[in-house]
């Protein structure tokens, strides 16, 4: 009889010619147990998706009612469904009073091709302006507007009229100009291993989309819920995006993501033609009932209260030899290395010694540091110590 891994290669569509193979029976808190009852302690949250730790009771509880009502009823729009009404209104009333129409998906891909849709159909426009090093998911419309060549050039064609800016350069915003739709950001860059702007920069970007016209999209689906010690990461600048872009920590471990605008703005796609974006799943009652129960959570628990702490306690305890740099706000952090090899070496040996973490995309000389904002001052002290100890051995 084949084994679970055995089949997972055979049967299961793979992404790598080295996958981890970790294989995981359950999940609790800060930690993931393998078949084998090993504990790890995630660093990762699965990329930025466990911000309250996995399988949180109050998120469980949510499910688990709703599960006893209803499931899938009708495409996205159509009825009224009680946990989307209930989620966006949520929603609506802790962002600021220009973002008050939101559109459910499935994902952070799924909203960054409603928002490209949105804002071409607004502005009349074609050309959208994004950045160097971005990611804003895998799908056609947000592939064409990540900023890394090597993962695009095999699905050429893309969308036409894209062009691309440095990130954080001052200069590149004349690139803005009345022919312009969007400019899609990552308020800060995730992939590209952390890289946060300054606020002279948002400022600018902010006054320049003003000036000519142009819908300012803040992609949050990293930076979102919490993770920088603000619900949303353009707080941190004191600027308000035209459109953002939600998903990822949103739903507690559920699939789900939402692209957010002024109902002025989101009108548009409600006629000629009529049907103008079209989800069947999106927004799904099980989905939207986990998502309200983790806002409420990390509201009312109080999750962001000491993040820029934990972000010191990080910094204060990683320091070695090996590290260049570590890089990032809150709990979104990286620890600049020299190569590949080394970030490669260091997270097998840290798994080994029951730790995940991982690399960036666009960035694959540095490790991850993204851990449920649950964490506390003693599974901080033991991560780090046992990432300088592998370091040590490297």
């Amino acid at each position: 009889m084949l084994s679970n891994r055995q089949l997972f290669l055979l049967n299961n569509a793979q992404t790598s010619s080295t996958p981890r193979l970790l294989e995981i029976e359950r999940a609790e808190g800060l930690y993931l147990y393998d078949s084998s009852g090993k504990a790890y302690l995630d660093l990762v949250s699965g990329f930025a998706v466990s911000n309250i730790g996995h399988r949180h009771p109050k998120v469980i509880e949510a499910i688990q009612n709703q599960l006893d009502k209803y499931l899938h009823v009708t495409v996205y729009g159509e009825y009224v469904q009680a946990p989307q009404v209930r989620f966006a209104e949520k929603l609506v009333s802790v962002l600021p009073p220009s973002l008050n129409s939101v559109y459910f998906v499935n994902s952070g891909a799924e909203a960054t091709e409603g928002a490209l849709k949105l804002a071409k159909r607004f502005t009349g426009r074609s050309e959208i302006i994004s950045c160097k090093n971005a990611y804003h998911g895998s799908t056609h419309g947000a592939l064409s507007v990540m900023g890394n060549e090597y993962y695009k050039e095999a699905y050429r064609p893309l969308l036409p009229d894209v062009d691309f800016v440095e990130f954080n350069s001052l200069p590149d915003l004349q690139k803005i100009t009345g022919k312009t739709a969007c400019v899609i950001l990552e308020t800060i860059q995730g992939e590209a291993g952390v890289r946060v702007p300054s606020a002279d920069y948002m400022k600018a970007l902010r006054k320049k989309c003003d000036e000519t016209g142009t819908l300012l999209i803040l992609d949050e689906i990293q930076t979102g819920f919490g993770r920088t010690g603000k619900l949303v990461a353009f707080e941190h600048y004191g600027i308000v995006p035209d459109i953002l872009l939600l998903a990822k920590g949103m739903g507690g471990g559920m699939p789900i993501g939402a692209f957010i605008a002024n109902r002025d703005v989101m009108a548009v796609l409600a006629d000629n033609p009529i049907l103008g974006h079209i989800t069947t799943f999106g927004g799904h009652p099980v989905c939207c009932a986990a998502g309200l129960a983790t806002l409420e959570v990390i509201l009312g628990e109080n999750l962001m209260n000491g993040i820029a702490e934990k972000e010191e306690l990080f910094r204060k305890l990683l320091v070695h030899p090996l590290i260049k740099e570590v890089r990032g706000k809150g709990l979104m952090l990286s620890i600049q290395l020299d190569s590949f090899q080394q970030v490669e070496t260091a997270s097998k040996l840290c798994t080994d010694r029951g730790l995940l973490i991982d690399w960036f995309l666009h960035c694959d000389t540095a490790l991850r540091i993204a851990p449920p904002l649950t964490i506390g001052e003693e599974e901080i002290r033991s991560a780090c110590n046992i990432i300088l100890e592998v370091l040590s051995n490297l």
